[in-house]
């Protein structure tokens, strides 16, 4: 079975210099490299680099996944824009861990398939579906981190060593607002770390609604006359020279602080237990599969109706049903053939249902009769089940 491993590394906030650059590519004599990018893909072999080290020194994300289901992204950003104090309570092992380094946070969210699970032979993902997430994490969109913990909650199971009551009371992180209502990227992301979506309806339900995506260029405007002139002097400096993070996203962040319109935790609701919510996406995925059944047996049903009305419609027309036949098998084509047998079959049941079975038997043996030397058709007649009583 052959091995399948893709890396793609990316520099947001400023391009790799000259040295940096040099230092990446004796890493790999295939990859593609630029300034800002790095992706690979292996058939054999591994990467010969150190990701923790390459995002702690020159990129921004990071994205790794397997063909045997181990999945890994990675984001740097200041921690002027994202402190770990405010992702650090998200954190749990196997799933979201971070770490600060020379003024930025580092976030490696992560999936393992257990062992002797199936291998994905079907993940297909790039870098660009999860970069978006930095600019949310900087604005104080805190939904990325929720993610992960629900992540790990989705796999976790009590072990056997562990005291059921600690395992119960163990509690939920902050909520962010929005949980019902994930953006794009973090919908991906949720799909990446194979979070549980009845999990998810069962968080959603302690969550705000999420914060309006639509920004009140007026209300902003005025909200940067106010700032200090030095500071937006700075503010543009480091934007031209590219020597600091680009300014919208701590610029939006303040503005929505501000104005209280974050999407931050929200603290008014009561913190719930894993147990809780593990409990509450139960019942959702009860009431969801009592609601797929249901819907199931409604289109049944409504596919029997069809059916009937269907049969009895060719009951009242018996005649124009046979010529309907005739007329197909006088293409000599095996569209018509096809669909020339088909409606034989239901007519074999129209007959049926009229209490009539002998008289279809004797124009069926009449039809064979007429077309014995078509053996295409013969056959297909023969395989339907329409031979002669």
């Amino acid at each position: 079975m052959s091995e399948y491993q893709y890396y793609e590394f990316q520099a947001i906030d400023r391009p790799l210099t000259k040295d940096e650059l040099e230092g990446v590519r004796a890493l790999s004599s295939r990859a593609q490299i630029s300034t800002t990018h790095f992706v690979n893909e292996y058939h054999y072999g591994n990467f010969r680099g150190d990701e923790r080290k390459l995002m702690e020194q020159v990129y921004d994300a990071h994205l790794y996944f397997a063909n045997w289901g181990s999945r890994r992204l990675m984001l740097r950003l200041p921690t002027a824009l994202l402190p770990a104090r405010s992702a650090e309570p998200y954190c749990v092992e196997d799933a979201l861990t971070c770490w600060s380094r020379k003024g930025h946070l580092l976030l490696d969210f992560s999936y393992e398939v257990e062992a002797g699970g199936e291998w994905d032979f079907e993940t297909s993902f790039t870098l660009a579906s999860f970069t978006a997430l930095r600019s949310e994490l900087a604005a104080g969109d805190l939904r990325s981190l929720y993610l992960a913990w629900l992540s790990a909650l989705t796999r976790w199971e009590p072990e056997e060593d562990v005291d059921e009551d600690e395992y119960a009371q163990a509690v939920e992180p902050p909520v962010p607002a929005g949980l019902a209502q994930l953006t794009g990227p973090q919908q991906t992301l949720a799909d990446f770390l194979h979070v549980d979506p009845h999990l998810l309806t069962a968080a959603a339900r302690a969550s705000g609604a999420a914060p309006a995506q639509a920004i009140d260029k007026d209300a902003l405007a005025t909200w940067i006359r106010t700032l200090p002139p030095h500071e937006k002097d700075a503010l543009l400096l480091d934007a031209a020279l590219g020597t600091a993070p680009q300014p919208g996203p701590v610029l939006l962040a303040r503005h929505r602080a501000a104005s209280h319109g974050t999407a931050g935790p929200s603290t008014a609701t009561r913190r719930r237990s894993a147990a809780e919510l593990l409990n509450a996406a139960y019942e959702v995925r009860t009431e969801h599969t009592r609601q797929q059944e249901q819907a199931r047996a409604q289109a049944r049903r409504a596919e029997q109706r069809a059916r009937e009305s269907h049969l009895d419609r060719l009951t009242e027309n018996t005649q124009q049903a046979w010529q309907d036949v005739a007329h197909l098998i006088g293409q000599k084509q095996p569209g018509p053939y096809g669909t020339a047998v088909t409606l034989l079959k239901d007519l074999r049941e129209a007959y049926d249902r009229a209490g009539t079975p002998e008289e279809f038997a004797r124009r069926l043996h009449d039809l064979r009769e007429e077309h014995r030397g078509k053996p295409s058709l013969m056959r297909r007649l023969t395989d339907a089940g329409l031979t002669a009583r």
